[in-house]
Formats: C-alpha cells, sequence, structure tokens
C-alpha cells in the first residue's frame, strides 16, 4: 500500500500515442514509459487530459492500464485517472486499475451536466468507499469547469480519509493557499506544464504531475531543488520555461504540440486521432526549435 506522506517528485503522465489508423500504438506508448523510467521519474500515471482520455473507449482505457501495469518499474508508483460519467463506471474502473497494479488513483468529476458541490462530494465519497487506495481528486475548474473549495474537501476526506491527495491545476499562489488551508491533511502535487515550477515547489508542493515532453529536465529540476539548491533549480526552469509556455495554452494546444515536441525528441512519429487541434507550419518551426536547444532523449 501506498504510504501518501512519503509520495513526492515528479510524476509522468503519459501521452495517448496513435498509430496511422488512430489506434493505440503499442511499441510507441511502450517507448513513452521507458523513456520516462530512464529519465528517473518518481511516479508514472495514465488517462488523465493529456492521455485524451476523453477519446478513449472504455476498452481502451482498460489496455492502457494494462499495458503500463506490465511496462513500469515496480519501484515507482503507478497511478490512473478514472474517467466516468457515473458512480458504477468510476468503481469498475477503479476495479481494473487495482488489476493492473495502481498504487493510487485521481478521480475526475463526472463531465455531465453542472451540480452544485454537495452532489460531487457524495458522488466522490461513494467512489472513494470502492477502493482501499489512496485516492486524489483532479480540482482542476479552468479545465474542467467543474471543482471543489477548500471546505469542501475538508469534508470529503472526513467521510472518505483515503482521499488524501489533490492534483492541482492553478496558479501557485492558490496551492500555496491550498496547503496552508487543509493544514497537510492532504499530499498536493501540481500540474499546468510545470508553470511556476520552483516556486510551486517552495510552496510545499509534494511534487508535479506532467506530461512527458520535457521530463528529463523536470526531474533534474526536482534534483536540484532537493540537493544543490534554489538557484540551480531557478537556473534550470529559466531554460525550459520557453517550452512550458509554448505548449501550456490550452489542454488541446498541451496535445498537438507537447506531443509533438516529446514525439520529435523521442524520435517517433505522431498521429492524431480526430477530432484534433492540428499543428501550423508556426507550430512545427517551434516544435523544431526547441529541440534543437533541448536535445533528444
Amino acid at each position: 500500500m501506498l504510504n501518501v506522506d512519503k509520495l513526492h517528485g515528479i510524476h509522468a503522465i503519459l501521452y495517448a500515442l496513435f498509430d496511422g489508423n488512430e489506434a493505440l500504438d503499442r511499441k510507441a506508448m511502450r517507448r513513452q514509459t521507458e523513456i520516462c523510467i530512464a529519465a528517473g521519474v518518481h511516479g508514472l500515471a495514465a488517462l488523465g487530459l493529456a492521455t485524451e482520455v476523453s477519446k478513449l473507449s472504455e476498452a481502451e482505457r482498460f489496455t492502457v492500464m494494462d499495458w503500463l501495469g506490465e511496462d513500469r518499474s515496480q519501484a515507482i508508483p503507478l497511478c490512473f485517472t478514472i474517467y466516468g460519467s457515473s458512480v458504477a463506471e468510476q468503481a469498475r474502473q477503479i476495479r481494473h486499475a487495482e488489476k493492473a497494479g495502481a498504487d493510487w488513483v485521481i478521480l475526475q468529476p463526472p463531465m455531465v451536466g453542472a451540480y452544485g458541490a454537495r452532489e460531487y462530494i457524495d458522488f466522490f465519497i461513494r467512489v472513494a468507499n470502492a477502493t482501499s487506495l489512496p485516492v486524489g481528486i483532479q480540482n482542476a475548474p479552468a479545465f474542467l469547469g467543474r471543482s471543489l473549495t477548500i471546505a469542501d474537501m475538508i469534508e470529503l476526506n472526513r467521510h472518505a480519509p483515503n482521499v488524501s491527495i489533490i492534483k492541482g491545476e492553478g496558479p501557485v499562489v492558490d496551492i500555496a493557499n491550498l496547503i496552508a488551508a487543509t493544514e497537510n491533511k492532504f499530499a498536493v502535487l501540481n500540474g499546468r506544464a510545470g508553470l511556476e515550477f520552483t516556486d510551486n515547489l517552495r510552496a510545499g508542493c509534494r511534487g508535479l504531475i506532467l506530461a512527458p515532453d520535457l521530463i528529463d529536465y523536470a526531474v533534474k529540476l526536482y534534483n536540484a531543488h532537493q540537493f544543490s539548491g534554489d538557484d540551480v533549480a531557478d537556473e534550470l526552469y529559466r531554460k525550459i520555461l520557453p517550452a512550458i509556455v509554448f505548449t501550456m495554452q490550452g489542454v488541446e494546444n498541451l496535445i498537438c504540440y507537447g506531443k509533438r515536441l516529446f514525439a520529435a525528441r523521442a524520435g517517433l512519429p505522431v498521429f492524431d486521432r480526430a477530432p484534433a487541434m492540428r499543428p501550423t507550419a508556426t507550430g512545427d518551426a517551434m516544435v523544431k526549435n526547441f529541440v534543437r536547444d533541448l536535445g533528444t532523449f
């Protein structure tokens, strides 16, 4: 069982890599996992927004779980985001995640309708009670259009104590307030492709969950913050910040250009599953410039 008190570091959330027929590409997905492990990530994850989870059928989500369970190193935690429109659907996916070797899960609010906080709290309690695994909540109002307040999260934890992790997607000032107000009841990890990276760590974030286009630099940056001091970490952050800003202009932009940045650095082709944001000549040129500056894996 994962010890949440020890959850930390850089967790890679995988892209969905497709072949020319828009099917999941087994070989490319394995290569992505191998690159993340070689970079020294502290955890692996899949089926979040970067994995284009809403484009995947439930059977494909189960396939991604199985593949990552097969390919990951047993030494690092494995997490799956749970996407579903009902308690039964999310509970069913958690059961498969457990079979695939998940150490923890992240729940997304159901993407149907728009309801008050009480409805989401009760929903999450029922899903969390379906597992003994540690549970995180993805609180990303800018991307999901739904979120819980700090008071809501504390109430949720009171009724479902295994809800002990928050996957944030917000500015560091909001994350710092969340950490202070919840009095360390939750392990908080941020995302947003690494924007405000070092400030997130200084604010008390345990780490970040990031797509793998800059995963090697992200691990080096986190380790520098831990062991070499903020000057080294800040210098690394300045080096990758232009690429972070380029990719993190929205979820669709991240999937279009972040995935292409990863693929170019990994020596892999990119195929989109329609509907998709398509790259422009300017965007492709910028990806090439970043690869020239940052190098390949």
